[in-house]
């Protein structure tokens, strides 16, 4: 059995490697490309510590990190995965919250508390450019000063890879006939460019988890997405 593997560079090789320990025939189609952002800071500010709310932040300034030389600072991690990737950074001060931005939140909250950062000092928040959740404004109200400093956006491509085409036709397969269907509306615009019929698969009101950046959770649609549902289930059993 073939499967298409659409997300994006390096996470995708992992699932790759899973699947094809067990005999799939993988193929790579990313929907979405990493676009690290330099990092602009005249140097000037005084860090008193680092809060990461997704690994692609961290890897996006790795190039960097030597001269901005963050990794001394205390490094807040919103769950095991990102914390991880800190260390394979560089950071060996890393605070690991439970998984979601709420609980990020009070950790840092409970560290200003336990004397371990000063409340006072400024933190340097590593960010997505699309953020689903204002994790700066409400520390911000709790008393922080925070830098939120955009270290990469997450792009369309453009179109499927040769590869896949040529599959879909080598095996007959008619994507007028097919339907995609994801949780990002960005990974619908292919789909849809190629006839598709796109289902949105929103996540359900308070669903949290480390390994899904906070950008990931919208519910934005578009004009190229045909149908959003918080419950696939019940959209396939209503399907005609």
């Amino acid at each position: 059995m073939a499967i298409i593997v659409t997300r994006p560079h390096p996470d995708n090789e992992t699932t790759a490697l899973a699947l094809r320990a067990r005999g799939f025939d993988v193929h790579l189609a990313p929907l979405l490309k990493f676009e690290p952002v330099a990092f602009q800071d005249a140097g000037e500010t005084k860090y008193g510590a680092v809060i990461a709310t997704s690994a692609n932040a961290i890897r996006a300034i790795v190039p960097q990190l030597a001269e901005l030389k963050f990794l001394k600072l205390p490094l807040f991690a919103v769950g095991e995965h990102t914390a991880s990737i800190a260390r394979e950074a560089g950071f060996v001060d890393v605070i690991v919250a439970g998984g979601d931005a709420a609980a990020l939140r009070e950790t840092i909250l409970k560290s200003a508390r336990d004397k371990i950062v000063k409340k006072k000092s400024t933190l340097l928040y590593l960010a997505g450019a699309d953020l689903s959740r204002d994790l700066a404004g409400e520390l911000g109200a709790d008393g922080f000063d925070v830098v939120t400093q955009t270290t990469y956006r997450m792009a369309p491509v453009s179109h499927l890879p040769r590869e896949v085409c040529d599959g879909f036709a080598a095996h007959g397969i008619d994507p007028t006939r097919a339907a995609m269907f994801d949780d990002l509306h960005k990974n619908l615009l292919v789909p849809h460019a190629t006839g598709m019929a796109t289902v949105q698969v929103v996540a359900s009101e308070g669903y949290a988890d480390e390994r899904v950046a906070e950008w990931e959770l919208s519910h934005e649609g578009g004009p190229h997405v045909h149908h959003i549902t918080s419950n696939l289930a019940g959209f396939l059993r209503n399907l005609p």
